[in-house]
């Protein structure tokens, strides 16, 4: 006898530098995928379906998420009742050891939910360091985790100028990534929430690394092109530094051809993180049949 399939919604988070990004990769390779690791736990579950993670929101090698979202189906051998989510939660996080994933929760949903076309917004947030001349100037903690600028602390004012152009719905052709991958995607896009401003360094009440200065630019959105947000972000750091006007940034959003993205000025994945992943509670909601096989 085996148990009725059982989908789970997980919220994950990871330190990417040693990844090659969040999606699988043929197993072969010498860099794995995040979903290679959570795949490999999954399967020391053994449970009769084969564990594939269907993730929410693709990030790149060297990025990394505070929240990412993926959903799994697991059906249980003999008749055995599906795992409550806190029991499957400690056990994927005892088999991801040591790598740096972390598995922060995770739900029955509907058999209908899936991670990435039920997700309602997606949030990101990229940090930036100013005040150095090298990355080794950085404190060992930040290293990797943000974006070490060697052109002066930038100004704020005029890149919260240039961000309000962002906000809304346009089409992001400029933004977008030269991949032979794209045209396919709609380049139309809205984004909620375009924030910049000053921020902490890890720990920074300890540091002693006074002339260092910290910067976060947040980008809330239903869904975003690939590296989108490392190309806005690049654009607004040019204007930080006095390297464009802030109506550039409408001009660019205006002109809508990639070829006229300004050269040398996308943002490296370090300073990235995919900070949260958000559903509507409705679409969480089981029915009173799954109900029935679900754990108390």
């Amino acid at each position: 006898m085996v148990s009725p399939k059982t989908r789970y919604l997980l919220f994950f988070q990871y330190f990417g530098t040693k990844y090659s990004g969040v999606q699988e990769v043929p197993p072969d390779r010498a860099v794995l995928g995040v979903q290679n690791h959570l795949e490999m736990a999954a399967e020391k579950l053994r449970h009769c379906t084969p564990s594939k993670f269907t993730i929410s929101s693709r990030t790149d090698s060297g990025v990394h998420a505070l929240c990412n979202a993926a959903h799994l189906d697991i059906e249980r051998p003999d008749g055995k009742p599906p795992f409550a989510g806190n029991v499957l939660t400690d056990t994927l996080n005892y088999h991801l050891k040591p790598e740096p994933i972390r598995i922060l929760g995770a739900r029955c949903v509907p058999s209908t939910f899936h991670a990435r076309f039920s997700a309602r917004s997606r949030t990101y947030v990229y940090r930036v360091a100013t005040g150095c001349s090298h990355y080794l100037e950085l404190p060992v903690f930040e290293r990797k985790r943000c974006w070490a600028t060697y052109r002066g602390h930038l100004n704020p004012l005029a890149m919260q100028e240039a961000a309000a152009f962002l906000l809304g719905t346009h089409d992001f052709s400029t933004f977008r990534s030269p991949s032979t991958e794209l045209p396919r995607r709609n380049p139309v896009k809205s984004l909620s929430r375009v924030e910049v401003r000053p921020a902490l360094g890890f720990l920074s009440e300890h540091s002693k690394d006074s002339h260092l200065r910290f910067w976060e630019m947040e980008f809330t959105g239903p869904s975003f092109l690939y590296k989108q947000v490392r190309r806005m972000v690049g654009v607004l750091v040019a204007v930080g530094q006095g390297r464009l006007e802030p109506r550039r940034v409408q001009r660019l959003l205006e002109i809508r051809d990639l070829m006229a993205y300004p050269k040398n000025t996308i943002a490296p994945p370090d300073g990235l993180f995919l900070k949260d992943v958000e559903y509507c509670e409705a679409d969480l909601e089981i029915s009173e049949t799954e109900a029935e096989w679900q754990p108390n």
